[in-house]
């Protein structure tokens, strides 16, 4: 059983703050998994010369994991800030497809909650959203998107991914480099058990199978970072070009 059939029962009965709660309950598990890489993301920016003051800046107003990597690791004094803009757009691009598939549940809400609150969206709670979305409409249970339990999600992984980052950077300097420590395995780890969630089968996973190939590929054979835009534009034209194959 999982977290959102557990719950269910309390989102039919429960006011805005039991939403809010079971959202915050959900994530619990995932937030758990992405501390370590905050911390590892902190600790690489402060390598890069960013201060703790400019690493939440930009964890804040970015928010989205996988596109601030790229950018510290791109991260050179002076900065190629146009390399990095693109870089970061191509990781993000990802939201087209993320905001698309959430759209069929959100023509309930007004535009001045919508875009607030997709602001806040990431891998985690977009995946958390979606499927207590599915779940409650299985269910009968209308409107099947809560936003508050969506909410709930999402700022507990913002403030999370925020802190700790800043608290990474904070600590890098006393902890030396932390790859050693292995941290970085819990950036693959949570994204495996998001994955375990949402999977529908080998067909529809076929452009992340794409992505992660040529990614691979780029990798090993190409200098740079390079990979991060391959992977990036060739799993989006795999989804386009596979859309309705699934």
């Amino acid at each position: 059983m999982s977290v959102s059939e557990a719950t269910l029962p309390e989102a039919i009965d429960g006011g805005s703050g039991s939403e809010f709660r079971r959202g915050v309950t959900s994530c619990l598990p995932v937030l758990l998994g992405t501390i370590p890489y905050a911390l590892v993301l902190g600790a690489q920016a402060t390598q890069k010369g960013l201060s703790a003051v400019e690493l939440p800046l930009m964890t804040g107003l970015n928010f989205a994991g996988g596109s601030e990597f790229a950018a510290i690791q791109l991260w050179t004094s002076p900065p190629h800030i146009a390399l990095i803009v693109a870089i970061t757009f191509l990781v993000n691009s990802r939201h087209f497809l993320m905001g698309a598939a959430l759209a069929p549940f959100l023509g309930h809400l007004p535009q001045r909650k919508v875009f607030p609150a997709l602001f806040f969206l990431c891998d985690e709670s977009w995946a958390l959203g979606l499927a207590d979305a599915k779940q409650r409409a299985s269910a009968g249970i209308t409107p099947a998107f809560s936003l508050r339990y969506y909410m709930g999600a999402a700022l507990a992984m913002y403030l999370a991914w925020v802190g700790f980052t800043a608290a990474g950077a904070l600590l890098g300097p006393m902890l030396g480099d932390v790859q050693h420590y292995g941290f970085d395995m819990a950036f693959p780890a949570v994204f495996l058990v998001l994955m375990r969630g949402m999977w529908k089968g080998v067909a529809a996973a076929r452009p992340w199978l794409v992505s992660l190939g040529v990614a691979a590929l780029v990798c090993l054979f190409v200098p740079g970072a390079w990979y991060v835009a391959a992977g990036a534009v060739s799993g989006l034209a795999a989804a386009w070009l596979m859309a309705g194959d699934a």
